[in-house]
């Protein structure tokens, strides 16, 4: 067998988010703010993966996501997986489920929407049908496919 190398450096200490949907990584790391850490970030983009056929991977040195915000990356990347790093090894993986809501992460694409006019933050509560989530806001009550929503 060839001699085969990681295409991402190994972390100590940190958090790896695993199998982000190709594209997704550089949305996750603005929203989370990953570079305000202080800390060492590797990010890989496009890599191959044999479930999804390419993905992309974030490690952070040094941080861990707790479970809100762990369940908040489930609306950028529902079938990612979070991985706690201690001395190299995995030692846990936080399961991904979707936050019952969600503000200031999202504008509301109805432009006769309140949460455009006025000096509120926008809200939506979260849902899942036929397995798509769902945004539903809380002023103007429309929902939308989650793909439809721009970020905040």
């Amino acid at each position: 067998m060839p001699n085969q190398k990681m295409s991402v450096e190994a972390i100590k200490d940190g958090t790896v988010i695993d199998h982000i949907p190709a594209g997704q990584g550089l949305a996750i790391l603005r929203q989370f703010k990953l570079l305000h850490y202080g800390s060492a970030v590797t990010v890989g983009f496009n890599l191959p993966s044999k479930s999804a056929g390419s993905k992309d991977i974030i490690k952070i040195a040094n941080v861990h996501l707790d479970d809100a915000a762990a369940n908040r990356l489930a609306l950028f990347a529902p079938n990612a997986t979070v991985n706690v790093i201690a001395d190299f090894a995995v030692v846990a993986k936080k399961a991904l489920t979707l936050p019952d809501t969600i503000s200031e992460v999202f504008r509301c694409p109805n432009p006769q929407c309140a949460s455009h006019g006025e000096p509120v933050a926008s809200r939506f509560y979260v849902r899942e049908k036929h397995g798509s989530t769902r945004l539903k806001c809380h002023y103007c009550e429309k929902t939308y496919a989650r793909e439809t929503v721009a970020e905040a």
